[in-house]
């Protein structure tokens, strides 16, 4: 099981830790939510707990929950700037379907 970040994620969540004070890493994981089922949510790791698993790319902390984990496997965190707009993007293979907004998706 795997996740991916591409330079451009890498560089943002470092600048965005290098802010905060006592934080292990980033947290990735998935909640109910939107019309398509699950949306991804990003925050800081205050700590690592024994059930999480851990990816370290470059020095940086990727933690994710048991649960998060299979809806996730195998997805790419990339960030990207697309006109006035900056954010995190998720390329995850095992969606079957998103809403049109593209804030909830299927697996």
């Amino acid at each position: 099981m795997a996740i991916t970040v591409t330079d451009s994620a890498l560089k943002q969540i470092k600048k965005v830790l290098s802010q905060q004070a006592n934080v292990e890493g980033l947290r990735v994981g998935v909640k109910k939510s939107g019309c398509s089922g699950y949306a991804y949510v990003l925050g800081f790791a205050e700590q690592v707990e024994p059930e999480d698993t851990v990816f370290d790319h470059d020095g940086i902390k990727i933690v994710i929950d048991k649960q998060s984990l299979g809806f996730i496997d195998g997805t790419e965190l990339d960030y990207r700037r697309e006109g006035l707009n900056e954010s995190f993007k998720f390329q995850n293979p095992n969606v079957v379907a998103s809403c049109g907004c593209g804030e909830s998706f299927s697996v």
